[in-house]
């Protein structure tokens, strides 16, 4: 690597103050950097004429356009892509039979049975993925979709976990999408109730401790006469992650009892298949004591115990604070200001919950719109992909090469194991390996050498562990080269992809760039530590 490019690498981020375009009397003029700011935290990063359009609507046009996201057409193109998924318009019932079918046909050991097994997969995996990065790079509902990254890492489960490979897309569709500007009792029954969680938490097992099957009838679990007894995983990740937090004053004892509470809430892999009855609730399998749960004395109702139980974890004062330090630190800074989290905190419980309400207070926040949090965030992998891609303008037929990227960067694709979720901060994701594997991508994609537009054929559907190995070979073999690969598609134009990211790149980091060959220039730009921030 030449001395210069090493000392661009080394360059922190500093933001310019220019002007923006003369406005309309009626609409307060925008400066670059705040157009910068909007669709970097707003949206994945700008694509072409991204900021002159936002300076022309005006700041707080543009976020309130965001918050109503039903309000803004999906493209045509777009539609048609997302046309030719058929996992976005099957039922979870089906996906999951097609998928226990393929699994129990594989049992016989042949060849053809095992490839039909890999394919299929292969292919729920993919079409589900397309579906996110294709709306994520795409739509121009940009505040959605970074709704959805951020309420899915919150609401976590792990596509590689057995049923859950059938269950993701459904997840995603059918518990968070619907829900990421609504009311977060609703958000939070939504996911509480999905197979997917049921599932991926344990949940679906849960008994109480003296139940038995019937040894006649085929449990909910497909087990046969077994005891399973309490099972506290959902329990303590509902309150440890997903309301109350870490923190939130609640004892061990209450895991127990709030476990038991929700003691029957299953499902039926057969009822998905043929009633479409995605979630179950089974009284002979619940506790039907009375329980002390958070001070409280719940008696013996039911499902309604649990659905207390989260109309209780919705409300309470720690949840709205947990949430709110979150998107704090999601949409501000890593360390976010006490100040703001506390105003959220309280914009939350006055309006019992309403996300919308809540992000609308953060976006026109002193502190949001400070310029002294601009670039303050460091890039997840899947943010930095991302906005390299809407960037560049690249149009992305095949994904394959994304999520190897994003596999390779440490961040695959609903690949968190963990109920946690992928972190969003600078200590997280920066360190010189990941650097290096940015760069290796920056130089992919500023040179054209990603097979992005060639789309995939019927029966080529592949594993993750195959394209993570692909990629990673294709990324080596690019950075060793002594001469330029062949190049798989038109490289980016440096000098629009500069306009477009203008304001994002100090006047150290242009000047270093325009002393390189033009055919460097886009890569530069995207491995830029002025790229990496946000």
């Amino acid at each position: 690597m030449k001395p210069s490019v090493s000392a661009m690498l080394l360059v922190l981020p500093v933001w310019l103050t220019l002007c923006g375009p003369a406005q309309a009397a009626s609409i307060a003029p925008v400066t670059d950097q705040e157009a910068a700011h909007l669709l970097n935290r707003l949206a994945f990063g700008p694509r072409p004429g991204d900021i002159a359009s936002l300076q022309q609507m005006g700041a707080d046009a543009y976020i309130e356009q965001q918050l109503h996201p039903e309000n803004i057409p999906l493209p045509d193109a777009l539609q048609q892509k997302l046309a030719q998924l058929s996992i976005l318009s099957a039922s979870p019932g089906t996906v999951l039979y097609q998928y226990q079918k393929a699994l129990k046909d594989a049992r016989n050991d042949s060849d053809e049975s095992k490839k039909h097994r890999r394919e299929l997969v292969g292919s729920i995996m993919e079409q589900t993925a397309a579906a996110r990065l294709w709306r994520a790079l795409e739509s121009p509902r940009q505040l959605e979709e970074v709704m959805v990254d951020f309420w899915f890492n919150h609401f976590n489960v792990y596509e590689a976990k057995g049923f859950d490979r059938a269950l993701v897309a459904s997840y995603e569709r059918d518990a968070i999408r619907p829900y990421v500007f609504g009311h977060f009792r609703d958000l939070l029954g939504a996911t509480a109730r999905h197979p997917a969680m049921l599932f991926y938490l344990d949940n679906w097992l849960s008994t109480a401790d003296d139940f038995h099957a019937n040894p006649r009838q085929r449990g909910t679990q497909g087990q046969k006469g077994k005891s399973t007894g309490l099972n506290e995983n959902y329990a303590r990740e509902l309150m440890e992650l997903h309301t109350l937090g870490v923190d939130g004053g609640y004892t061990q004892k209450d895991v127990t009892e709030l476990a038991r509470m929700l003691t029957g809430w299953t499902f039926d892999p057969r009822s998905m298949a043929l009633r479409n009855q995605n979630f179950v609730f089974d009284m002979t399998r619940h506790d039907d004591g009375s329980k002390q749960w958070l001070g409280q004395t719940i008696r013996a109702d039911g499902r309604n115990e649990g659905e207390r139980a989260l109309d209780v974890l919705a409300m309470h004062p720690a949840t709205a604070h947990h949430l709110s330090f979150q998107l704090a630190q999601y949409f501000v800074a890593d360390q976010p200001p006490t100040a703001l989290v506390e105003r959220l905190a309280q914009r939350y419980l006055d309006t019992q919950g309403d996300i919308r309400a809540v992000l609308d207070t953060l976006f026109h926040s002193p502190e949001f719109r400070s310029p002294a949090n601009y670039g303050s965030k460091y890039k997840t992998p899947y943010q930095f992909t991302l906005s390299a891609l809407r960037a560049t303008g690249t149009p992305v037929q095949n994904i394959r090469p994304v999520l190897g990227t994003l596999a390779q960067l440490g961040m695959p694709l609903y690949g968190s194991q963990t109920p946690d979720g992928y972190k969003n901060t600078e200590t997280a994701w920066l360190n010189p390996d990941a650097l290096s594997r940015r760069i290796n991508f920056a130089t992919a994609l500023g040179g054209g050498y990603l097979p992005l537009l060639q789309p995939l054929e019927n029966g080529q559907a592949a594993g993750m562990k195959h394209i993570e190995k692909n990629t990673e070979k294709q990324m080596e073999k690019i950075s060793m080269e002594k001469t330029p690969p062949r190049q798989l598609m038109p490289p980016p134009d440096p000098e629009q992809l500069q306009n477009t990211l203008g304001p994002l790149l100090t006047p150290v980091t242009r000047n270093v760039i325009h002393q390189q060959p033009a055919a460097l220039r886009a890569a530069l730009m995207l491995g830029s530590p002025d790229f990496m921030q946000h």
